[in-house]
């Protein structure tokens, strides 16, 4: 199978809707604040509960709307905050969050995760490719300067380091062998939000141009911010790295991650 149309970022479509339904809220607000304003300025004659009523009225048919315009568009970036609500409550899920960071380049943000406890942390290259500066956050543990140690461009891996003691990290596989329909988690920073949770089943090996080997697919919610989320099968190892999407015939959009021996084979 040949590469089409991979995206490294996530297609944006549900994002910008979402940035869209929040703009158009924000003006009906604003909208509803100025209104009030005015009618300060203005004779009212009108008695305190009819007053009141009308405001009740009105507020309910604005968010009447708002619920019935998220219901039409079905938008999934509001679907995978309930997943990841539920995924959170097990305490597998917990742990492994704690160990999942943000990438900040200043200019973008992306997802890592440390793999020791003093600080080595496993992304994607291009989440950190050109940063002039780096910084990293875990849930727990604060806020740390990184710098780069090591970039697989080809692989589009890299390790980054901040100094650290008994940080909470993910114990990586050794290989991964490939089972079809193995029901995988991932942990990430998609769109606008930090830590969240969710869940895929690994699909089959697809061979990209211009990569020397193959990678694995995925049916699950990728985001922009996704990127060098950990792919966690139940046994609790990182089995790979979320790099980007791909459009496919016969699967549609699917997500796509590194395996992790191609980490072990450009690490040694």
């Amino acid at each position: 199978m040949t590469q089409t149309n991979i995206d490294h970022q996530g297609e944006l479509t549900e994002e910008e809707f979402l940035e869209l339904v929040l703009e158009e809220q924000q003006k009906a607000l604003e909208e509803e604040r100025q209104r009030k304003l005015d009618g300060y300025n203005k004779p009212n004659k009108q008695k305190p509960f009819a007053r009141l009523l009308v405001w009740m009225i009105a507020l309910a048919l604005f968010f009447n709307s708002f619920a019935i315009l998220l219901n039409i568009f079905s938008i999934p970036a509001v679907e995978f905050i309930k997943v990841s609500t539920r995924l959170s409550a097990q305490e597998d899920i917990k742990q492994y969050k704690k160990a999942v960071v943000e990438v900040s380049t200043g200019s973008s943000k992306g997802t890592g995760f440390a793999i020791s406890e003093d600080g080595l942390i496993l992304t994607n290259h291009h989440v950190i490719d050109r940063a002039l500066q780096l910084t990293v956050v875990f849930p727990d543990d604060g806020i740390y300067e990184a710098e780069v140690i090591a970039a697989y461009p080809e692989i589009d891996t890299a390790l980054i380091k901040v100094e650290g003691t008994d940080l909470p990290y993910l114990d990586i596989a050794n290989n991964y062998h490939y089972n079809a329909n193995e029901h995988v988690y991932f942990i990430g920073n998609p769109l606008y939000f930090t830590g969240i949770a969710n869940e895929g089943t690994v699909l089959d090996w697809v061979q990209l141009d211009d990569w020397e080997e193959p990678v694995m697919m995925m049916q699950a919610p990728i985001y922009k911010g996704n990127s060098g989320s950990p792919v966690i099968r139940e046994k609790g190892e990182v089995v790979g790295i979320v790099f980007a999407t791909l459009n496919t015939d016969e699967h549609g959009k699917v997500g796509l991650f590194i395996p992790i021996d191609a980490f072990h084979q450009a690490y040694q």
